[in-house]
């Protein structure tokens, strides 16, 4: 732990410069970016799963991180020495405090109070786009799957081997519609399960919090706007040679 608090006390300094007292805040942003960049391949291969519990194994490998965040701005003391992160703040807020303690010094509208409201905000902002696009995914997913059997048949004309694999698809497809609309319906609200965790760990655990799921969020908006355009592009060079061999006919 030791070895991360001086990394993100040497980033704060860095950006001390420019950000005064919020460096270390910013440190942490910054110390979060660079895990989830480290972690962007493997977020790549779950997309490419695509299954209702992509990114698992982002989430999994990131709760060491986690923890060792939340230890470093829990305890007084660091390698035997007094822990000086906990001296730095976000605004009026120290970064080892938790919303209990923000109560307790102003209140809720009080200066360290509406740190915390604008750390919640941030992250029902987020969680709220994420359910948003959770529920568009899965209805995506279910009209795609209504849409099976017609393209099963459509693909019987050609031959009938290939009508063959395209039927057990179908059928596969529809077994597992209403489970999977169903998974679609909740899991997108787990997001905001973020809000409670927020609520009870330090400042500094939270800017972790918020800054990786929103990460997580804009990384599978734009693994899906990829695939989207990749999809486009093959049904477009797939369309190709049949456009030709109409207009040679005519």
């Amino acid at each position: 732990m030791s070895v991360f608090t001086h990394l993100v006390a040497e980033l704060g300094r860095l950006l001390e410069p420019v950000l005064a007292q919020s460096a270390t805040a910013a440190a942490i942003v910054l110390f979060t970016v660079l895990v989830r960049l480290a972690l962007h391949p493997l977020s790549r291969a779950a997309f490419r799963g695509a299954t209702p519990a992509a990114g698992c194994l982002p989430v999994l490998l990131q709760l060491p991180v986690f923890f060792v965040m939340y230890h470093a701005f829990s305890s007084a003391e660091v390698g035997g020495k007094a822990n000086e992160l906990l001296g730095h703040r976000l605004f009026a807020a120290p970064l080892g405090s938790r919303w209990t303690d923000a109560l307790g010094e102003g209140g809720l509208f009080g200066a360290q109070g509406l740190v915390f409201l604008g750390l919640f905000a941030a992250i029902a902002v987020v969680a709220a786009w994420s359910a948003v696009r959770g529920r568009r995914t899965a209805a995506a997913v279910a009209a795609a799957t209504a849409a099976a059997p017609a393209k099963a048949a459509a693909a019987k004309k050609p031959g009938a081997r290939a009508g063959v694999g395209a039927g057990v698809m179908a059928e596969v497809s529809a077994e597992q519609q209403e489970v999977m609309r169903k998974l679609g319906g909740v899991l997108p609200l787990l997001s905001f399960g973020t809000l409670i965790t927020a609520a009870v760990v330090p400042l500094a655990a939270g800017l972790y919090l918020v800054t990786t799921t929103a990460w997580s969020v804009a990384e599978r908006a734009w693994l899906q706007y990829r695939k989207e355009r990749a999809e486009q592009r093959s049904e477009q060079r797939a369309d190709q040679p049949v456009d030709g061999g109409m207009r040679s006919s005519l």
